[in-house]
């Protein structure tokens, strides 16, 4: 779903851009209000879940790859305005470092993977958890269900938002002779072509992915429920969270299936200083390790920077 440089035009990556800017604006407004301190390193966490899902490429219809992306999970975890803020970060990350996304398209990659898609599958969770009468300290699997059709939802309404950015180009843009200066394709190619995949396959890793780690963290971890600390239920909190660490490192070690996918993926720039997250100098599964590693790294030690003027505040 990563939008590459040249498939939007400069003028709707700027429309994209500063429809952002507000999104951005309350959920920093938000988490800096809300958040408990002890949060904010953790979501550092959240962000390379995130970041590590979009590594595991699976083929797509059309000879294309994809990958979950988190974003609901990282918001049933810590809210919505979290997760755009951790998705934001994580695509950033990967459009400067590794080539993944464009630059320019950050905007736009931002509003559908750290917007859309982390604010339709919480909601959307929440309706369904209502609907089933559910709640957050019940022992059922309305929350696993919840979760799945919620994330399923989410990624597939943010791929339709990329599928009409790239549609409407061609009929916005196009030279003096009439072809296309930017994404070739009209809506009648760009709505099918995002959403078949999404619908048949992104979907279906998105909860997967989703449910799974879900389900982890909340037998493991569960203080870091959003619904649990934003409501001050009794859980049992520990003061580590080891099996969550531990996770992330498994997540690292078998990044590397993702390089089995076959086929481009969608958003690639390589005008970076990693480009495809290969390494320059070692082995393929090497590079990809050390990718993911300097990536969560950075992602990690972002957040705990984030949090040191909260404790200062606190204090």
């Amino acid at each position: 779903m990563h939008i590459p440089e040249n498939y939007l035009s400069p003028v709707t990556c700027g429309v994209m851009g500063a429809a952002m800017l507000p999104v951005w604006t309350h959920s920093i407004k938000k988490v800096a209000k809300e958040m408990p301190k002890e949060k904010m390193p953790l979501l550092g966490v959240g962000a390379a879940f995130s970041f590590l899902s979009m590594m595991f490429n699976v083929p797509l219809i059309g000879g294309t790859t994809g990958h979950a992306v988190g974003g609901t999970l990282i918001a049933l975890l810590f809210g919505p305005e979290a997760s755009c803020i951790a998705v934001s970060i994580a695509l950033l990350i990967q459009a400067v470092l590794f080539g993944d996304g464009g630059i320019l398209a950050l905007g736009a990659n931002c509003f559908n993977m750290a917007f859309v898609l982390p604010f339709v599958g919480f909601y959307m969770y929440k309706l369904l958890m209502k609907l089933m009468g559910a709640n957050s300290q019940e022992k059922s699997s309305a929350h696993y269900i919840s979760a799945a059709i919620a994330s399923y939802m989410g990624i597939n309404v943010a791929a339709l938002c990329a599928s009409i950015e790239f549609g409407l180009q061609p009929m916005l843009f196009k030279d003096a002779a009439g072809n296309a200066l930017y994404c070739p394709y009209d809506l009648s190619i760009s709505i099918p072509g995002m959403m078949i995949p999404h619908l048949f396959v992104a979907g279906l890793v998105e909860a997967a992915f989703t449910v799974a780690v879900f389900a982890f963290v909340r037998k493991t971890s569960p203080d870091l429920i959003f619904e649990n600390w934003t409501t001050d239920s009794v859980v049992d909190k520990p003061k580590r969270h080891f099996p969550v660490y531990a996770l992330l490192a498994a997540l690292i070690a078998a990044c590397p299936l993702g390089l089995l996918a076959t086929g481009m993926a969608n958003g690639w720039s390589l005008d970076v200083l990693i480009p495809d997250y290969a390494v320059s100098g070692i082995g393929e599964v090497a590079g990809y390790i050390i990718s993911a590693i300097l990536g969560v790294a950075i992602l990690v030690i972002v957040f705990k920077l984030a949090s040191l003027p909260m404790k200062r505040k606190a204090d």
